[in-house]
C-alpha cells in the first residue's frame, strides 16, 4: 500500500494535483481546508474523505484515492492538536497527526500533545494501524524537555510494537536524520526532520518497506514541508 503524508502549508485546494504523480492509495494531509466548505473542484476531487480542524481553512484530512470506504473512529480528542483516526475498508486503521503550537492548542507542547494522546489510545494501536503526520518534533530538542518528550514518545510506541519507517529504512538514529522534512521559513539553513510514519514491526518483517522524502528543489515553492511517500506491506 502506498501512503503519502504531507503538510501542504495551506491552500490545498490549489495544490492537490501535485500529488497525482505518486498514485497513492491514501493521502494524509495536514494544514488543508475542509473540502465541504471550499471550491467545487476540490470537493469533487476529495470524494469520500475525513477531515478535522478548528476552522474550515486549516485542519487535517485523510483522502482515500482508490475507492476505499472511510469511517472516522470515535477516539477522545481532549489534549490539543489534531488527531484523526479512520478505518479504511473496515480493515486498516490510519491515525493522522498534526500537533499545534501552544497558542492554538493550550498548555501542551507539540510532542506533549502526542504523548498525551498515546496515553489515551495506545491500547487501540494494533497490527493493522499506521500512524503518520507532522509531529513538529525531533529528538534534538529533548535536552530542554525531560518528560513527555520525543524519545519517550518513540519509546512508548516501540513498547506496543511501532517503529519509525524512515529510521528503519535509513538506519539513521533519531535526531541524526540526514533528510529534512521541513524548512523553517523555507530556509535551507533551518532544515529539520519533524514528519513521520510509524508502522508495526510485523509489517517490516513481511517485505521490504520503502520510504521516500520529496526533493527540496521540487517542493519548496509549494510548501515548507516535503511529502513523505511510504510503500508499506500490509500484514
Amino acid at each position: 500500500m502506498r501512503l503519502v503524508t504531507w503538510n501542504c502549508n495551506g491552500a490545498f485546494r490549489r495544490k492537490y494535483q501535485h500529488l497525482d504523480q505518486f498514485d497513492a492509495d491514501v493521502l494524509v494531509i495536514q494544514e488543508c481546508e475542509d473540502p465541504a466548505q471550499s471550491t467545487p473542484d476540490y470537493r469533487d476531487w476529495a470524494g469520500d474523505y475525513a477531515w478535522r480542524g478548528h476552522n474550515r481553512n486549516k485542519g487535517i484530512g485523510i483522502f482515500p484515492r482508490k475507492g476505499q470506504s472511510i469511517e472516522v473512529l470515535d477516539w477522545a480528542q481532549e489534549q490539543g492538536g489534531h488527531f484523526l483516526p479512520v478505518k479504511l475498508d473496515g480493515k486498516l486503521t490510519v491515525l493522522g497527526v498534526w500537533t499545534l503550537g501552544r497558542k492554538a492548542s493550550g498548555q501542551y507542547s507539540y510532542i506533549g500533545q502526542f504523548w498525551h494522546y498515546l496515553q489515551l489510545h495506545k491500547h487501540r494501536l494494533g497490527p493493522d494501524t499506521i500512524i503518520c503526520g507532522d509531529l513538529n518534533s525531533n529528538a534534538i530538542w529533548d535536552t530542554n524537555r525531560k518528560t513527555r518528550n520525543h524519545m519517550i514518545s518513540v519509546g512508548e510506541l516501540a513498547e506496543v510494537g511501532f517503529q519509525s519507517l524512515y529510521h528503519e529504512f535509513s538506519g539513521e538514529a533519531q535526531g541524526s536524520e540526514l533528510k529534512p522534512t521541513f524548512y523553517l521559513h523555507r530556509a535551507e539553513t533551518k532544515a529539520y526532520h519533524i514528519d513521520y510514519v510509524f508502522v508495526r514491526q510485523e509489517a517490516l518483517q513481511v517485505a521490504s518497506p520503502k520510504i521516500t522524502i520529496g526533493e527540496t528543489d521540487q517542493w519548496i515553492t509549494i510548501s515548507d514541508h516535503m511529502p513523505i511517500v511510504a510503500d508499506i506491506p500490509l500484514v
